[in-house]
């Protein structure tokens, strides 16, 4: 009979491991659908069709991003599936990509910024700047503090799913229906979906919401609302005298 109860408990104890495994890989296949259709009709179509026309650091900038999808699809897998010797081996190997995610997310948006403004497009040229340089300010706030924490699994998964989720903005703003964009409110709410889903479960399953999702909500609210800054005296002073470095 005591073998039967410790059999019955421990039952118990896994089931709620399992459910959040089952979550997690179900997350990491939304943030994959996300930053598959929202390039899909502006690069991974074109590029499948064989169409498409950008320039080379386009096309690393696309690599190394949908890499990092798919790293933290893997590590989510391992994950689940109780391979941590694997996951942490990957992990390192991870640290190290994100931080060259990082020195491409720069390295392409200065490189615009750059061509943009060679072209004349210098109000495009400083309006679109911001985005990117912003994304890369937060991100690596996140991946950090995932990285630092990576001993303290509830607390890094959750981190390092915020820091994934802040890149999913340029993919859920080019949303679109019929070769139309989706209304603003709606691109706003698949962009944080991911999230929104992470809180959702927490509150059925431990009837509390994580502080890391909080936190990360309010990061990407504030990002969300960041476009007032491209009109700003600062701003335009700050982008105009980078152009005058490119010019």
């Amino acid at each position: 009979q005591p073998s039967g109860e410790w059999h019955m408990a421990t039952r118990s104890l896994r089931l709620p491991i399992a459910a959040s495994h089952r979550f997690y890989i179900g997350i990491s296949l939304l943030i994959a659908v996300i930053a598959a259709m929202g390039f899909w009709r502006t690069y991974f179509g074109p590029l499948l069709a064989g169409i498409v026309d950008a320039p080379t650091v386009i096309h690393i900038h696309a690599a190394v991003y949908s890499g990092w999808v798919a790293l933290f699809a893997v590590q989510v897998m391992f994950a689940a599936t109780g391979q941590l010797a694997l996951h942490k081996k990957l992990g390192t190997v991870g640290i190290w990509y994100g931080v060259a995610l990082i020195a491409v997310g720069l390295i392409t948006a200065f490189s615009q910024f750059a061509d943009r403004v060679e072209a004349g497009r210098i109000e495009e040229a400083q309006t679109r700047l911001l985005g990117p340089v912003t994304d890369m300010i937060v991100f690596p706030i996140f991946f950090g503090a995932a990285v630092w924490y990576r001993r303290n699994p509830e607390l890094h998964k959750r981190l390092m799913l915020v820091a994934t989720t802040t890149l999913l903005v340029a993919a859920a703003m080019r949303m679109s229906f019929l070769g139309e964009p989706l209304p603003r409110p709606t691109r706003i709410l698949i962009w944080f979906s991911p999230i929104l889903f992470g809180i959702a479960y927490d509150l059925i399953a431990k009837r509390t919401i994580h502080p890391a999702y909080i936190v990360g909500l309010a990061a990407l609210y504030l990002l969300s609302m960041r476009g007032a800054v491209v009109e700003t005296e600062g701003w335009l002073a700050f982008t105009g005298w980078l152009a005058t470095l490119v010019s």
